[in-house]
C-alpha cells in the first residue's frame, strides 16, 4: 500500500469513527497532495508525498512558535494535533549518529572542501534523509563538518 492510499484509509476510517479532528487534519494533508498532482499534472509517488509532509511539519512548527508568542494556547495545541498526525506518516526518524555518518558520507562523495560546498552535500541529502530527518539540523550539521574539514585542508 503507498503512503497516499494509507492517507485515503485513516481518512475513511476517521470519517467512520466521527472523529473530526483528525478527519479536518487529514483532509488538509489530502488537499496538499491533490493540488501538487494537479499544478504538475503528475501522480505523486512515496517520496514526494513525504516531502509535502515534510513541508507542511514546517509550517505547522512556524505556527506553534508564532502562537505561543502570541499566548494562543488554544491554537498551538491544535497546530500541536495536526503536526503529531503528520508525523505518523513519516518513515522512522534518525539517530543523531545515522544523521552524522550520512553528512560523513555525502562530503566525502561529493568531494566538498569547505563551506562553498555546501549546496552540493544538501542536494544529495535532502532526497535521503526527507521525512526521517529535520533538515534544519542536517543543515547545520553540513556546515559543521565543512568548516571542520575546511580547517583541515587549509591546515
Amino acid at each position: 500500500m503507498t503512503l497516499k492510499e494509507r492517507i485515503n484509509e485513516d481518512m475513511k476510517a476517521a470519517l467512520r469513527a466521527g472523529e473530526k479532528a483528525r478527519l479536518g487534519a487529514i483532509r488538509l494533508l489530502l488537499a496538499a497532495i491533490k493540488q501538487k498532482e494537479v499544478d504538475e499534472r503528475i501522480v505523486l509517488d512515496d517520496a514526494a508525498v513525504t516531502a509535502i509532509i515534510d513541508k507542511m511539519l514546517k509550517q505547522r512548527r512556524d505556527s506553534i512558535a508564532q502562537y505561543q508568542a502570541g499566548g494562543r494556547q488554544d491554537l498551538v495545541d491544535a497546530e500541536k494535533f495536526e503536526a503529531d498526525l503528520l508525523r505518523t506518516y513519516l518513515p522512522a526518524g534518525l539517530s543523531d549518529a545515522e544523521i552524522d555518518a550520512a553528512v560523513a558520507a555525502a562530503v566525502a562523495e561529493t568531494g566538498s572542501a569547505g563551506p562553498g560546498d555546501m549546496g552540493k552535500v544538501m542536494a544529495l541529502l535532502k532526497p535521503r534523509l526527507a521525512g526521517r530527518a529535520d533538515m534544519a539540523e542536517v543543515s547545520k550539521r553540513v556546515k559543521a563538518a565543512l568548516g571542520h574539514a575546511g580547517a583541515l585542508k587549509t591546515s
